[in-house]
């Protein structure tokens, strides 16, 4: 199956969890007995609660539960659109959109910041400072600003449009992108989300929460970086096969989780996932 290569952090799995919540909070008792099922302790999730009540990653309402921060919610957002991937889509006339670096992007974190603003809306690099993606999404450029800006892409950096590239700096941008080892990736991802289907229905309960959480993840990490190609460049087909299967298994990893969430009366909109959005040294 596609698990992640460790189990999740403290901090990852909070994010993850509270990322799936309809509206509300979480109470503590759900999250310590869900860092349970990944052998998390008590004291690890605690220290990870206090810390992200600091750094803006959660909040926490007048019960004591808690809920994502505001500094969490755009990359909790940008994932939890997959299922609205191929509303992000139009039609391709051949012009890119650009990102010029700043010389300085300031800190380490916020340094690791920038590179994740462009790894979640494709861009590869073409030169040093100067990223490219095809302008193929909805909004354009005007749109693709306003988000990189959310999800803080370093301050200085100038997004535009770029069109009339020579034929071969136009090849060697369009080669930036491995299409065969994302069609090949897609295929793969359908595969093993069947196969883990067909497992948890013979798995007990907290093993069917781990496979679910772990499986849909690695696809929902995926997804969340798939560069959104073109289609002269990637068929379609193939990314919406993977999206038609992920939804399936996310109705599967919604039943698994719902009795869980039902007894701590929490409600959610999707099945908690191992995407690890949030960090970086994790988000791969």
């Amino acid at each position: 199956m596609p698990a992640a290569t460790s189990s999740p952090t403290a901090k990852s799995l909070l994010l993850d969890l509270l990322s799936t919540l309809r509206k509300g909070s979480m109470p503590v008792r759900a999250l310590l007995e869900a860092g349970s099922l990944f052998g998390i302790t008590e004291n690890s999730l605690r220290v990870a609660l206090t810390r992200g009540l600091v750094e803006g990653l959660l909040e926490r309402d007048e019960r004591g539960a808690y809920r994502l921060g505001e500094r969490a919610r755009a990359v909790a957002e940008r994932v939890a659109s997959w299922r609205r991937l191929e509303e992000r889509i139009r039609p391709w006339s051949g012009a890119w959109l650009m990102v010029l670096a700043p010389s300085r992007t300031g800190s380490r974190p916020a340094q690791r910041r920038h590179v994740r603003a462009l790894r979640l809306f494709g861009f590869r690099e073409l030169t040093r400072g100067v990223a490219l993606r095809p302008d193929n999404l909805t909004g354009g450029v005007d749109a693709a600003r306003t988000e990189l800006t959310r999800l803080e892409l370093a301050p200085g950096s100038i997004v535009g449009e770029l069109r009339g590239l020579d034929p071969l700096t136009d090849a060697r941008a369009r080669a930036l992108w491995d299409a065969d080892g994302l069609v090949d990736g897609y295929r793969k991802m359908c595969r093993e989300l069947d196969a883990s289907a067909r497992r948890i229905a013979t798995l007990p309960e907290t093993a069917a929460l781990v496979e679910s959480f772990r499986t849909g993840g690695a696809v929902l990490r995926r997804l969340t970086l798939d560069p959104l190609l073109p289609e002269p460049i990637v068929p379609a087909g193939e990314r919406a096969a993977l999206l038609a299967a992920m939804g399936r298994y996310d109705a599967v990893g919604r039943d698994c989780w719902a009795p869980f969430l039902s007894r701590h009366g929490i409600r959610h909109r999707s099945a908690p996932t191992d995407t690890r959005a949030h960090a970086w040294g994790d988000f791969s």
